[in-house]
């Protein structure tokens, strides 16, 4: 198993996971493109209760595409998202790949929200779903 751990952009919140992930994949609904200021979210998911996050959050909760709630937990000195949930995946806690101290081990397994997909976004190794799938 990897060892998950990673900070904010300024270091200021750091975080770590001792838990296997659940899953890897990539987002492409408008939630997470407004919210990374790209085209797409690369998020590794864990169980909430497996993560320790040290330093001062801020939290702002949404609404994603599902018509859910959405909560992202950022740094407020640097504004990094440095955790993300939703209500539709109880006691699942999603980290952002960028955040992490070695990335490399990642590998997205799907793509969600292809509808919302930017044309030239789709990744066309990844098995794309038009929205969450059930």
């Amino acid at each position: 198993m990897p060892d998950i751990k990673g900070s904010c952009r300024c270091g200021k919140v750091t975080y770590s996971s001792s838990a296997d992930p659940v899953f890897a994949g990539v987002c492409h609904c408008t939630t997470c493109q407004k919210s990374t200021g790209s085209a797409f979210a690369t998020v590794v998911a864990v169980p909430t209760a497996s993560v320790t996050v040290t330093g001062t959050t801020k939290r702002f909760d949404d609404v994603g595409d599902s018509g859910n709630p959405t909560h992202r937990n950022f740094c407020p000195e640097c504004g990094s998202t440095v955790t993300q949930s939703a209500d539709v995946m109880e006691g699942i806690t999603m980290i952002g790949v960028g955040t992490l101290s070695d990335p490399s081990w990642v590998k997205p397994a799907m793509q969600i929200y292809c509808d919302s997909a930017l044309p030239w976004a789709k990744i066309a190794e990844l098995q794309g779903f038009p929205k969450m799938p059930g």
